[in-house]
């Protein structure tokens, strides 16, 4: 039994039109497609297959649920958008409704059948994307930097997608970050401006500090920028010292103790039985923020 189309009309957002061309598909009649629901057709969910070039690489699991009972209760109100290949299907647009549909239990989806080459398919996939503020930043970086390695230049990706040149540039640089800060972004617990000032550290010792600081403190984007500049300042010249007075196993504990606490550097130096403790901070402000740390634990 073929399921109704919905009447309403597709809504690819701005910007898709110009990659799309319906075509209906191969061995499939269209369910009876009203004059506002033309070209839209009801395919079986098994034969479509998801877009390799899909940008997105998270589908927040609570989105998820809810768009799978709305579906549940109302049906897919907004069409997929797919491409033939050969006798199956590859997705183009709709992942997140085509796997809700899946969760929903139903066996076919409405689809417009759209003539896109395979070299587009990252473009497409990315337009509608961005459009819907649906990727992450480092999402984004991604699919920027496979759209650059295809021959694309800063200047002509921002324009497909309604971003300027830095915003594009910005973005791939993101990708310079070790994978563990990419996945904090990824998650939400850094933004995009947050990872920005991060880049400005290149110690890897300083900036995981920063990174540690941003999250503990919930720092503001312009906080972090200052501490990164601060940050990225050369380092202090050591001074000549006795071996590390750490190496002993419970001065090791005091020493994470305090770094945890003071979420900055500590070290022990000298000797179990006499030496010093030294504490690196990063200018004024974040010397005053250790202070009180300090003093607050008195």
């Amino acid at each position: 039994m073929t399921a109704r189309v919905s009447n309403r009309r597709p809504a690819l957002g701005r910007g898709l039109g110009a990659l799309l061309g319906g075509a209906p598909p191969s061995g499939s009649a269209p369910a009876e497609p009203s004059a506002e629901a033309a070209g839209v057709y009801e395919i079986p969910i098994d034969r479509i297959d998801p877009n390799p070039d899909q940008p997105r690489r998270r589908f927040d699991a609570a989105q998820l649920e809810s768009l799978t009972e709305s579906i549940l209760r109302h049906g897919v109100l907004q069409p997929v958008v797919v491409r033939r290949t050969g006798e199956r299907y590859e997705l183009l647009v709709g992942e997140r409704r085509w796997r809700a549909a899946r969760l929903a239990g139903r066996t076919s989806v409405p689809a417009v059948v759209a003539d896109v080459a395979p070299r587009d398919r990252l473009e497409l996939a990315l337009i509608e994307n961005v459009q819907r503020h649906d990727l992450n930043p480092i999402e984004l970086g991604l699919a920027f930097h496979a759209l650059a390695d295809a021959g694309h230049t800063q200047e002509e990706i921002g324009r497909r997608v309604g971003l300027d040149r830095s915003t594009v540039a910005n973005l791939i640089r993101l990708l310079e970050l070790p994978r563990e800060l990419q996945e904090d972004v990824e998650s939400g617990r850094l933004s995009a401006g947050h990872a920005k000032a991060l880049l400005q550290v290149s110690n890897p010792e300083r900036r995981r500090w920063l990174r540690d600081r941003v999250v503990a403190e919930e720092l503001s984007v312009r906080a972090a920028e200052l501490l990164a500049r601060e940050a990225s300042g050369p380092p202090a010249r050591p001074r000549p010292r006795k071996a590390p007075a750490a190496s002993d196993p419970n001065l090791t504990q005091v020493v994470d103790a305090l770094r945890d606490a003071l979420k900055t550097q500590v070290r022990l130096v000298g000797a179990p039985a006499r030496g010093r403790i030294e504490i690196e901070y990063f200018g004024p402000e974040d010397l005053q923020r250790v202070v009180r740390r300090i003093l607050e634990g008195r």
